[in-house]
C-alpha cells in the first residue's frame, strides 16, 4: 500500500515538472534556431565591428556630376578655338555706318599666372578670321573730277555707299585672362590689345560729292587697330560661351588718295568656345 502511494506521488511530481518547464526550453529552442535572429545577430555584429551603421555601408545610387572650373582649364595652357559673330557700329562722324562679320577665333595661353591680386592673370596669344565682313554706309551721289590747265572737269554724279563687302584677318591678339586668386569659377574676364586687316570688294570707305582733281578715292584695304574687354561664361568642363567689346579703328595708312577712315567704331562680340 505504501509503495503504490510513493509510485503515484512520484508521477504527479514528474508530470508538473515537465509542464513548468517543457515550455521555456520550446521557446529557447525556437529563438536559437531562428534564421532571422541569426542573420540579424551576424549583420549587427558586422557592422559593429566595422564601425559603421548599415545605411552607411550603402552604396550611393546618385552619378558625380563635374561642374566647370575655369581655373582647372586655364592651369593647362590650353588652346582655345570657335566661331563668333560680331556686329556694330560706328560713332562721330560715322554713327551711321554700320559692321557685320562671322569668323573663326583660335587662340593659346602660353604662360602660368603671374602678378597678384585682382591683376594675377595669364598671357595669351590669339588670332581672328574672318570670311565674311561687311561695312554698311549711307547712299549718296559723287562725282570723279579731273584737272586740265585753267579748267576743271567732272564726271556725272552717280552712286556709291551701301554694303562693302570683303575678308579680315586679325593676326595678333594680346590677350590678358584674369585668374585671381585661383579658386573654383566660371567666369573668366580678360583685356587684350590687337591688330588686323581688311580687304572689301571697293574702295572703304566712300569719299565725295566732289573730291579733288585726279582724286582716286580711298582704298580696298584697311588697318584695324583695336582694344577690347569680354569674358569666357563656362557653360561645361572644357566649354564656354564668349563675349566681348571692342573699340575698333579703321584707316588706310594714306594707301589711297585720302583717308577720313572710321577713327572709332563699337563693336560686339558673342561665340562659343572649346578648350583643349
Amino acid at each position: 500500500m505504501f509503495r503504490k502511494r510513493t509510485t503515484l506521488s512520484w508521477l504527479v511530481l514528474s508530470t508538473a515538472a515537465a509542464c513548468v518547464l517543457t515550455p521555456g526550453m520550446v521557446r529557447a529552442q525556437d529563438h536559437a534556431s531562428s534564421p532571422a535572429s541569426s542573420s540579424f545577430a551576424s549583420s549587427s555584429f558586422v557592422s559593429s565591428s566595422a564601425g559603421e551603421t548599415p545605411d552607411a555601408a550603402a552604396p550611393a545610387t546618385s552619378s558625380t556630376v563635374l561642374k566647370p572650373d575655369a581655373m582647372k582649364v586655364l592651369a593647362a595652357d590650353p588652346w582655345e578655338y570657335g566661331p563668333f559673330f560680331n556686329g556694330g557700329f560706328g560713332a562721330g562722324n560715322r554713327d551711321t555706318d554700320t559692321f557685320l562679320s562671322v569668323g573663326l577665333h583660335v587662340g593659346k595661353v602660353i604662360t602660368d599666372p603671374h602678378l597678384s591680386g585682382l591683376l594675377r592673370g595669364q598671357f595669351e596669344y590669339a588670332g581672328d578670321l574672318m570670311p565674311w565682313w561687311q561695312g554698311r554706309t549711307p547712299k549718296f551721289m559723287r562725282a570723279n573730277c579731273y584737272g586740265v590747265p585753267g579748267h576743271v572737269d567732272c564726271t556725272s554724279l552717280y552712286p556709291t555707299g551701301g554694303n562693302y563687302n570683303g575678308v579680315s584677318v586679325t593676326p595678333i591678339i594680346l590677350r590678358w585672362n584674369f585668374v585671381g586668386s585661383g579658386r573654383q569659377t566660371k567666369i573668366v574676364p580678360f583685356v587684350q590689345g590687337a591688330g588686323g586687316l581688311i580687304w572689301t570688294n571697293h574702295k572703304f570707305p566712300p569719299v565725295g560729292p566732289y573730291q579733288t582733281p585726279g582724286h582716286q578715292g580711298t582704298s580696298v584695304f584697311n588697318f584695324t587697330p583695336q582694344f577690347g574687354v569680354g569674358a569666357h561664361y563656362f557653360i561645361k568642363p572644357h566649354q564656354s560661351l564668349t563675349v566681348q567689346a571692342n573699340a575698333v579703328h579703321i584707316s588706310s595708312a594714306s594707301l589711297g588718295d585720302s583717308n577720313p577712315g572710321v577713327n572709332a567704331s563699337v563693336q560686339f562680340i558673342i561665340g562659343y568656345t572649346w578648350w583643349k
